[in-house]
């Protein structure tokens, strides 16, 4: 019998314990003693021939036996022997095998989940699961890596995900791009747009109840914080529960009260996704299991992540390290969450500018990461789609190429309103004897370029684009080689209806 409130109980347990044994800064989730259970069922070779296995709670590969690896080399690995067979804790968690199994488990996958789609489905190009194939690691590794044929572009590492991307979330520049236009499974990643939406439509400090349906919508060990049918939360403990600890059932939950039904959420998932420009996802649960049609791009996420962060309720939970959920009218102790990322300060993999972000996890997905990070001036979303165990270090990879090759240059326009003489060929001319256009900047502009490439070098394209809400703006987009770097936006103070009985347009 699934027992939730034991399991509570050992989880506080294990938190108190670690939190007693450790010093802050080498906080860890779990102390050392607990046990990890037997090792995976795939077994690993590397390119000097060393064998070894998977660790899942410590998220790195053992070794059977030492022996010398060279100086700055990466070793590549094999997979080998047996399929992971349902029931295998590292092979079906829900989260990355870099969390422990205890915390964050789901259901398990499908045998089929990993076999390619069938030609004609909603899912066809959808990636295959890289467990599937013996080589697939290598194949992932060695894919090419679209933006190191940018003319004057800085050369980007080789990583395990199948697909990466790296934007910065100001000028929305491409840094880094790997397969990222490829149709992948996110797993929870997939819980930024539920977050998003939540927090576009849920007041923070109401308070609902945990249905049946999204108690037990569920399969036990799937990644949860056991809350339970009429038990009281406000939205912001919800939010906490679904960005820290990935809870599916709060997932579930949110999807109630924001739409009514997770139908109707699905529905308004697909539609805010189209809003922001995705043109390769579709999403059928807010959760992220698996299910064939539920997918997107490396490309498409890092839209919904950039319009994840520039909502300052979300940015409060994706950015939280740790939150306290107390008692319940249902759950008698103190629940205590803790962001599963662990590239943040103080966790395991710490990465000095990272911000937060979401972990994910399936067998049919591998390894999904968004990354939210902060340094020199630039402020970047890296996402990384169905890696094997590898990405936090594909992440700290993209991370290092993106802060250590480009810069944020201001192309300084702060004109207040816009002199007409910026625009290209004065294509607009106003009747009324002033040298000033009805368009007016907004912020400075900004380019994310190489080093050491100077504003000169830019090539500027300005287009007339008309808002939902009726006013036109001025879009000004800016190339590199024929590569976009940034962009600004001037907007119109009224419709530019107002003026066409005085404007010509030549």
């Amino acid at each position: 019998m699934f027992n939730k409130k034991s399991i509570v109980r050992k989880r506080l347990c294990m938190v108190l314990c670690s939190a007693m044994l450790i010093s802050q800064s080498d906080l860890t989730l779990f102390g050392e003693d607990f046990e990890r259970g037997e090792p995976p069922a795939i077994v690993y070779y590397d390119e000097w021939g060393d064998i070894g296995y998977y660790d899942d709670y410590l998220n790195e590969f053992v070794y059977y036996s030492e022996s010398f690896h060279p100086a700055g080399s990466t070793p590549h690995y094999y997979a080998t022997g047996e399929p992971v067979t349902e029931g295998n804790d590292a092979a079906n968690t829900e989260e990355a095998p870099a969390e422990d199994p205890a915390l964050d488990t789901a259901a398990a996958e499908p045998e089929q989940a990993a076999q390619p789609v069938e030609a004609g489905t909603e899912t066809e190009g959808v990636a295959e699961n890289v467990y599937s194939e013996e080589d697939a690691h290598m194949s992932a590794f060695y894919a090419p890596i679209e933006s190191n044929a940018y003319p004057g572009w800085p050369q980007g590492p080789a990583i395990e995900g199948a697909a990466a991307i790296s934007i910065d979330a100001s000028t929305h520049a491409v840094l880094y791009y790997k397969n990222a236009d490829a149709k992948m499974y996110p797993a929870s990643i997939t819980k930024i747009m539920t977050g998003l939406l939540a927090c576009e439509h849920l007041n923070m400090k109401d308070t609902y109840a945990i249905s049946e349906a999204a108690a037990y919508g569920i399969e036990p060990g799937s990644s949860s914080i056991y809350a339970d049918t009429g038990e009281l939360l406000t939205v912001e403990q919800e939010m906490a529960a679904l960005m820290l600890e990935s809870a599916n059932e709060i997932a579930l939950a949110l999807a109630e009260q924001t739409s009514g039904s997770v139908k109707k959420f699905v529905e308004l998932m697909n539609q805010r996704a189209r809003e922001l420009g995705c043109t390769n996802t579709h999403f059928n649960n807010p959760n992220g299991l698996h299910d064939e049609n539920h997918y997107t791009t490396a490309s498409d996420m890092a839209k919904i992540a950039i319009a994840a962060w520039n909502n300052p309720l979300f940015r409060k939970f994706v950015t939280t390290d740790i939150y306290e959920i107390p008692p319940t009218n249902v759950q008698k102790e103190t629940r205590y969450l803790r962001n599963h990322h662990g590239m943040m300060k103080n966790h395991d993999y710490p990465y000095d500018g990272v911000l937060g972000g979401k972990t994910g996890y399936t067998m049919a997905a591998g390894n999904t990461l968004v990354t939210y990070a902060s340094k020199n001036n630039l402020g970047v979303v890296t996402v990384v789609m169905n890696s094997i165990g590898g990405a936090y270090s594909d992440t700290a990879s993209i991370l290092d190429y993106s802060f250590q090759n480009f810069q944020r240059i201001s192309l300084g326009y702060r004109y207040d309103p816009v002199p007409s003489g910026l625009l290209p060929y004065q294509i607009y001319s106003y009747k009324t004897g002033s040298s000033k256009t009805l368009f007016h900047a907004r912020r400075s502009y900004y380019a994310t370029v190489p080093l050491n490439v100077p504003a000169g070098q830019l090539k500027k394209e300005t287009t007339l684009q008309r808002l939902a809400s009726g006013p036109y703006l001025l879009k000004d987009s800016y190339y590199y080689n024929d590569i976009f770097v940034g962009y600004g936006k001037q907007y119109s103070r009224k419709s530019l209806a107002y003026y066409l009985p005085t404007i010509s347009f030549l």
